[in-house]
């Protein structure tokens, strides 16, 4: 089951709040990759980012709202790296975003079970109105905008390079090459179906 989405407690005001809950972010992806989730703690993330566990509720009101902001966080940094993607076409757009999903997947501390680790993070984690696929799928449309593709369809494109990309980082946790292939088969085909 999911956890509902949980707001921050309290926005960073000051720089030196702002590092502090980066630490706590950082320190939560690690632990992530670590222990996993069932081993993530909130206590065990405030140790590991330096400061104490009363500090980590000031922000957070459990280990769920840190797992969130986190994944905002990894969104966030993921888009941007999307966002300055130049490609010259469609087709190269696709491997594109998958190359850079895959090797984000690789660099990203914690990026790995937040996606590909079963419910981690609430379905609505990244924007309260859509659920997480949805904002990928409209994230992916921005980059393959020369084609006017409607949204379920960049929804069920993002669904299918998702499910091969998940089967390829449980088989191999740098992405199994011949399956980040086929995910990338995969997607076009099915937006190449579409645009007929």
């Amino acid at each position: 089951m999911t956890s509902p989405l949980r707001s921050v407690r309290r926005a960073p005001v000051q720089r030196r709040s702002t590092l502090r809950v980066e630490r706590m972010l950082d320190a939560a992806a690690g632990l992530l990759d670590e222990v996993g989730t069932e081993g993530l703690t909130t206590s065990g993330i405030a140790r590991a980012a330096g400061v104490s566990v009363g500090s980590l509720y000031q922000f957070f009101p459990d280990k769920h709202a840190v797992v969130e902001a986190l994944a905002r966080r990894s969104f966030a940094r993921f888009s941007r790296r999307l966002a300055a993607l130049e490609t010259p076409g469609w087709e190269q757009a696709v491997d594109a975003v998958v190359d850079l999903y895959v090797a984000f997947s690789r660099d990203e501390p914690g990026f790995q079970v937040l996606s590909f680790g079963g419910p981690v993070v609430g379905l609505r984690a990244l924007d309260p109105q859509h659920d997480n696929n949805a904002v990928v799928a409209h994230a992916l449309g921005q980059v393959v905008g020369e084609v006017d593709l409607p949204d379920d369809v960049l929804r069920l494109a993002v669904e299918i390079g998702d499910a091969i990309l998940a089967l390829a980082f449980r088989r191999d946790p740098a992405g199994d090459p011949a399956l980040v292939a086929e995910a990338k088969t995969a997607v076009k085909a099915y937006l190449h179906a579409k645009l007929r």
